[in-house]
């Protein structure tokens, strides 16, 4: 089956130089850059991956965006957890078809994105944020890339420690500047081998999370790590790394809740 852009799709355009252009199609919208113009009902209704001619005569390709396209490119509230993290949280978290997931704080959605998809429709994320403008951000951010709030997805505002309260996750994944309050109650709450999985910038709030993970007892194999990323240039018998690489942009720490000695 053909897969066709629709009004209300995300589109990421590629011109000549490969610059990327994201924009949502609305009917009446016009894309305009440097060569041109090309009005979004010339792109509704062809198939993804076609290419466009401006009407300065430049040629751009039209291909629906990946989610790490979306995330990188999209208007943020919040900071977001990077794709180069959020792949590394998904496999080390154990995130999987059908587990149920407690996130906080949601941001600008990015990895509530991620985390709905990884669990599918049989599982559950409940996202949680404190504030209500960047939870009102996300749940913008996440219908323009899905067309609707997944129904896997629950976004609430609050504290994620009333939330895990009143459930009993197999995974719990937080990006707030203080993990380790919610570190007791998850403690109780997660399933027994559970995964608990925090996102933090710095080295004091890391030493702070691990002082509290070995003082509770409950939590085993705790470890933490970063993920660098460099792109190489490939043009024909060149091949060399990029000058320039993506470093240090949060510590991912993972524990298994264990039940008690």
């Amino acid at each position: 089956m053909t897969d066709t852009f629709a009004a209300g799709d995300a589109v990421l355009l590629y011109d000549e130089r490969d610059r990327q252009y994201l924009l949502h199609l609305r009917p009446d919208g016009m894309f305009q850059f440097h060569q041109g113009s090309i009005p979004h009902a010339g792109i509704i209704g062809q198939p993804n991956g076609t290419t466009l001619t401006s009407s300065g005569g430049a040629k751009l390709v039209a291909l629906r965006p990946r989610l790490a396209d979306f995330v990188l490119r999209m208007k943020r509230g919040a900071q977001v957890v990077y794709p180069k993290d959020t792949g590394a949280i998904l496999v080390y978290g154990d995130i999987h078809p059908g587990a149920s997931v407690v996130e906080a704080g949601t941001g600008s959605g990015a990895l509530a994105m991620a985390l709905a998809r990884a669990v599918g429709p049989h599982g559950r994320v409940v996202s949680v944020e404190r504030r209500e403008d960047h939870a009102a951000h996300a749940r913008t951010t996440i219908e323009r890339f899905f067309g609707e709030v997944p129904p896997q997805l629950d976004l609430r505002v609050g504290a994620v420690e009333e939330v895990l309260a009143e459930t009993v996750p197999d995974r719990v994944v937080l990006d707030v500047p203080e993990p380790w309050h919610a570190a007791d109650i998850a403690a109780e709450q997660l399933a027994p081998g559970g995964v608990f999985c925090a996102y933090l910038p710095t080295v004091p709030q890391l030493e702070a999370l691990h002082a509290r993970l070995e003082k509770l007892e409950t939590y085993h194999d705790a470890e933490t790590f970063e993920i660098l990323i460099r792109s190489w240039n490939v043009r024909g018998r060149s091949v060399r790394p990029s000058h320039q690489m993506v470093g240090h942009t949060g510590f991912i720490t993972t524990a298994r809740r264990i039940l008690p000695r």
